[in-house]
């Protein structure tokens, strides 16, 4: 600790389609921790992957213009170091008593940022590696639900080496597998980025080839006719809570990236107006959901409810969850009677008691024989 305060590095920005959306909650957090009781230490990774840790790094982010080398910062994946060190050696280096990733897809969501962090031995807010994986990964996702009996939507998926190896075959059986119109998704992205709504064939062609650029693997699911789209927040790590649920309206024909973070038209009705007994099962498969995929520390579980039969179909789990001043996660702990503040301070807490509790379990096995000298 420095001066009483735990320092938390904020991690921000990425090599991702979603690094925008990154810059803009990670201002949200970094405004919010209370500064009596942390020293913020903001560290940016520019789309090209450069770190970046000064004052001046969430500017020089959005401004996309470059940086002086004193700037330039690397974490160090030494357990006995715990720091942010200059790339100058000779510079001094920044301890970091625990770590706030707000970096939302590929390189941060998806558990390489998490692996960096358990070597360093850096206490982290959210999911571990494992969870962060499979939280991204929208085919082993649902292939982990299904194992679980939590109630998913028809899908299908392929790799784009396959598509182009193989296009009208892969065409004919997505079309025999689904009726239109369908959802084409790259497995491994989330702010609806690269997601395409297709109602035929030459928009599902569309889709995939949309879809490619962002994955090598592809999702195709069954849309879901007459839908409300429900949203659960998740909090704790073995004995986690679920908050009381919001309903988007989305201003496009679904919840795509302009819908949520560009036109400002989407709505969101906390709480959900649903009957009670729908209202506790959503809470009790988002539960699940959380702990199938071996989630810890927050997530916000994605559900469709079908107007008039109210049928339940689980769609997703996001382990980082928007944190900009519209997100639906951090509204919802605000309806459950959790404020921003002690929801930050919630989530610092589950990260430093997960961190603790792995470092109680042995690293070393000592044999009877030392049969390896």
């Amino acid at each position: 600790m420095a001066n009483n305060k735990l320092r938390v590095g904020v991690i921000f920005g990425g090599r991702t389609g979603e690094h925008e959306v990154s810059l803009v909650s990670a201002a949200s957090v970094m405004n919010a921790l209370d500064k009596e009781k942390y020293e913020v230490v903001p560290i940016g990774i520019t789309k090209e992957g450069k770190w970046l840790s000064s004052s001046r790094t969430m500017t020089l982010l959005k401004s996309g213009k470059n940086s002086d080398h004193e700037e330039e910062k690397i974490l160090l994946p030494d357990p006995t170091k715990q720091q942010l060190t200059n790339v100058e050696e000779s510079r001094d280096s920044e301890p970091l008593d625990v770590v706030f990733p707000v970096l939302h897809g590929r390189y941060g969501e998806d558990g390489t940022m998490q692996g960096l962090l358990e070597l360093a031995n850096i206490p982290y807010v959210g999911a571990g590696v494992l969870g962060s994986a499979l939280g991204l990964d929208k085919v082993v996702q649902k292939q982990l639900f299904a194992e679980a009996g939590l109630p998913i939507v028809k899908y299908g998926w392929f790799t784009m080496k396959n598509f182009t190896v193989n296009r009208e075959r892969t065409l004919t059986n997505i079309e025999a597998n689904s009726p239109y119109p369908m959802f084409i998704k790259p497995a491994n992205t989330g702010s609806s980025v690269g997601i395409t709504k297709a109602h035929n064939r030459q928009e599902l062609i569309g889709g995939i080839e949309l879809a490619g650029k962002y994955d090598r693997k592809i999702v195709v699911e069954s849309a879901v006719k007459n839908v409300r789209e429900i949203e659960c927040a998740v909090l704790g790590n073995d004995d986690p809570k679920a908050s009381v649920l919001g309903e988007v309206t989305p201003s496009n024909e679904f919840y795509d990236y302009n819908a949520k973070y560009v036109d400002g038209e989407s709505q969101i009705t906390i709480p959900a107006q649903l009957p009670a007994e729908v209202t506790e099962k959503v809470r009790g498969y988002a539960i699940r959901a959380f702990q199938a995929i071996d989630c810890s520390g927050m997530a916000r579980v994605d559900f469709f409810v079908v107007k008039g039969t109210n049928e339940i179909f689980l769609n997703e789990v996001n382990t980082i969850p928007g944190f900009t001043a519209i997100s639906m996660y951090p509204k919802l702990w605000e309806a459950s009677g959790l404020p921003y503040a002690q929801l930050l301070d919630k989530l610092i807490e589950l990260a430093i008691e997960r961190h603790n509790e792995m470092n109680k379990l042995q690293t070393e096995y000592k044999p009877n024989k030392k049969w390896y000298e």
